[in-house]
Order: C-alpha cells, then sequence, then structure tokens
C-alpha cells in the first residue's frame, strides 16, 4: 500500500471584515441608558471586539467599515485599519464590498464578516470557530455562526466568488436556506452579541473586554 503523500491544505487565512453603525445612532434598545452612555458603549463594545479579533490565530487583518469620525481615529490609534461606508444603508452590501478590499489589502486571505458588538469575545475561541468554518471553505462553501438567541448571525464566511451574506431579521434562517453550514454552536463569547440590557448581563457573565468593563463599570476579564 502507498502512503498517501497529499499535502494538507494550508490553514486559511483569514481577512476579517467589521462594520460598525456610528455609535450616536446604535444600540437604541439599550434602554435605562442615556443618549452619551450608549454612545460610550456602543464604542467600547467595537473596540473591544476588534481588539480580540486582531489578536485570534489565523486573522492576518481586520477591517473596520465605519462613518464614524471619531470611532474610527480610536481604531486607527489602535492599529487597526479602517474605510468609510460606501454603501450604509445597506449591510450586505457593504460587506460584499468589505470583503473585496480586504481579500486586496490581504492577498489570498478569506474573508469573514463579524459583527462589531461582541464584548465579551474571546481570541481562541473566535481562532477555533474560525478554524471550523476554514473546513467549509476549504469545500468552497460558506459557514455562519447563530447568534445566542438564535435567530441572528454573528459571523459569516465564505470564498470571496461565494461570498453573499444574508444579515438582517432572521438571517441565520436565511444563511441555512442558501446553504451556509452552522458553525461555533458551543462557542458562547462568539455568539453573545449585545442588542439590549439583558445581552449585556450574559457578557458580564462571559467576562467584558476592557473597554466595555470600564464603560459598564465592571472590572475587565482576561481575555483568551
Amino acid at each position: 500500500m502507498t502512503a498517501d503523500t497529499t499535502p494538507d491544505p494550508a490553514p486559511a487565512a483569514w481577512a476579517l471584515v467589521v462594520p460598525v453603525k456610528p455609535p450616536a445612532r446604535g444600540k437604541s434598545r439599550l434602554v435605562g441608558t442615556t443618549d452619551d452612555q450608549r454612545r460610550e458603549l456602543a464604542e467600547a463594545f467595537a473596540l473591544d471586539t476588534v481588539a480580540a479579533a486582531a489578536r485570534a490565530e489565523g486573522v492576518v487583518g481586520v477591517l473596520v467599515v465605519t462613518d464614524d469620525f471619531r470611532l474610527a481615529a480610536a481604531l486607527r490609534e489602535g492599529g487597526h485599519e479602517v474605510v468609510p461606508d460606501g454603501v450604509s444603508e445597506d449591510l450586505n452590501a457593504t460587506l460584499v464590498q468589505g470583503a473585496a478590499e480586504a481579500v486586496r489589502r490581504w492577498p489570498g486571505s478569506v474573508p469573514a464578516a463579524l459583527c462589531a458588538d461582541l464584548p465579551a469575545l474571546r481570541a481562541d475561541e473566535l481562532a477555533a470557530v474560525l478554524a471550523e468554518a476554514a473546513e467549509v471553505v476549504d469545500r468552497g462553501g460558506a459557514a455562519f455562526v447563530r447568534d445566542r438567541v438564535g435567530s441572528g448571525t454573528t459571523l459569516y464566511a465564505a470564498p470571496l466568488a461565494r461570498f453573499d451574506p444574508r444579515f438582517g431579521v432572521g438571517s441565520a434562517e436565511r444563511h441555512a436556506d442558501d446553504g451556509a453550514t452552522e458553525v461555533g454552536v458551543d462557542a458562547a463569547s462568539v455568539r453573545a452579541d449585545v442588542d439590549d440590557v439583558a445581552d449585556l448581563g450574559v457578557a458580564m457573565v462571559l467576562g467584558l473586554g476592557a473597554r466595555t468593563a470600564r464603560a459598564s463599570g465592571r472590572r475587565a476579564t482576561p481575555q483568551g
């Protein structure tokens, strides 16, 4: 019997696209907070999400798409790349455009869209999800992570030629109906997006990133 000498495929190099609506207009469901507090929290969510994502093994770059000048400045100070949102009224079109730009900046990478409201995101857990998604992408398919509630999506990945996200109300089922494979079922921090106060409580239990911890008056938990 001849040994199989076919080399294993190279690990995927991921380029993450993170869309962020201007914090002043975001997170309206965080009731019981002032406009300034809501803005501070929304900005903190994005900064913590991007910081954790950039540390994940296999991630070669993070491209943030936003029209918020203050947030963009803070991200650039942290060494992250930012572009304006050219199609701000259509999230999915924004992501397709962002994916093409990310692959242009990091040639050979695979694009993945990641929600910006994951303040408990753990880099090691995201890396594990991306490794799972890589098995799907290697076959030319798309992968997605369902949010904690079950109806939304926190991450979508596909080869650029097939990159066709379906974010919006009921996005998880739309991704599944479109043939995408669900991954990250046990990845609590990757699924814990924050839309309201109850969601923020769940993120606190998982362990907040440093910026969100300060904005919410809690102590940060070291993120993997």
